[in-house]
């Protein structure tokens, strides 16, 4: 079963993506803010990391440096999860060192479709290593 831990400070918005994730049959784990997702990580890297950018104590852009900075789990796929779409943002977004995004509210739709690049694509890395 793939692992999505969700970093999210909005216990509305967490429940709605562990509803939206347990539905698509992935065992999800979640934090409140960029530390606690850290500790996550470390303690049981998950398949994939929902992000939010806009968080307190450490947010996700803090997050994603700090991920992207650590040997032992600097290829984990990141999506950030933001309410700002615009296009500035969005190019901040990708030159930050996420693998995509997704806007706020959350459509079930491109969830799916943003879960599925993101297993196809490291599934195509896992062949080209062997």
């Amino acid at each position: 079963m793939k692992k999505v831990l969700i970093a999210e400070d909005n216990a509305v918005n967490r429940e709605l993506l562990r509803e939206l994730l347990e539905i698509r049959g992935y065992a999800v784990m979640e934090a409140c803010n960029g530390v606690e997702a850290l500790d996550q990580i470390a303690k049981t890297t998950p398949d994939i990391l929902l992000l939010d950018l806009s968080m307190p104590v450490l947010d996700g852009f803090g997050t994603i440096e700090r991920i992207r900075k650590n040997p032992s789990f600097n290829t984990l796929p990141v999506l950030a999860v933001t309410a700002y779409a615009m296009q500035g943002d969005r190019e901040k977004i990708m030159t930050s060192g996420f693998d995509g995004y997704l806007s706020k509210p959350i459509n079930a739709m491109a969830l799916q479709k943003e879960l599925e690049r993101l297993e196809e694509r490291k599934s195509q890395t896992n062949r080209h290593k062997v």
